[in-house]
């Protein structure tokens, strides 16, 4: 199954907007926001799971998908929409054998070696970056640039790309414009006294 991604996928961080994950959905699902990421690296699996469980829920209630991050067993455990992988967790093959095959399954990249394997499972996106520096992420890959990132496009033309790293409301529409399908963020739409709504609504309209 692959799916007609939104122009901005929005990753939740709870150290970074102050507020749990279900709040962080609310606040997304009210400002727009059809596809979410629940992502979470400091709690432990049954503290994330009691996390996950009312943050699906709300986007349920608000008419949206939910995406967790890394953990098949909690995706399958709340009924969320899917999971996304990183490189070093189980196959796509796994987890669609797994979460079955209406699970939106996404994975990330980090170079074109690792995009033609992705390319090859069955996945619904491939999520490739850094495309700019950030600091999100402390064990983070070299950045990949847009250079690559169209050069991903023209490898696989048929594959919806998330692109993600250090992706704001100046550079979104370079991104979008080099050929990514949608742009995944934390930082910029988390991370301001302006709110979570209007920093959203930012993205949008720079996007357009």
């Amino acid at each position: 199954m692959r799916i007609q991604l939104p122009v901005i996928y929005p990753l939740t961080n709870r150290e970074i907007s102050g507020i749990s994950h279900a709040e962080q959905v609310r606040q997304l699902t009210k400002a727009g926001a059809t596809l979410i990421q629940l992502r979470e690296k400091d709690l432990s699996a049954g503290e994330f799971l009691a996390e996950a469980f009312p943050a699906v829920r709300m986007a349920r209630e608000n008419g949206a998908r939910v995406i967790i991050n890394d953990r098949i067993d909690i995706a399958m455990l709340t009924q969320a929409d899917g999971v996304h992988l990183g490189q070093g967790d189980l196959p796509p093959a796994s987890a669609r054998r797994i979460l079955g095959e209406d699970a939106v399954i996404g994975i990330s990249t980090h170079d074109l070696e690792q995009v033609k394997q992705a390319s090859e499972q069955p996945i619904d996106y491939i999520a490739f970056g850094p495309i700019f520096d950030t600091a999100t992420k402390s064990d983070r890959e070299p950045v990949t640039g847009l250079k690559a990132l169209a050069e991903i496009r023209n490898l696989i033309p048929d594959i919806p790309i998330v692109a993600i790293g250090g992706i704001n409301a100046e550079n979104i529409k370079d991104v979008l414009d080099t050929g990514a399908n949608c742009v995944a963020v934390i930082n910029a739409v988390l991370d301001s006294k302006d709110g979570i709504a209007s920093n959203y609504q930012r993205l949008l309209e720079r996007a357009a």
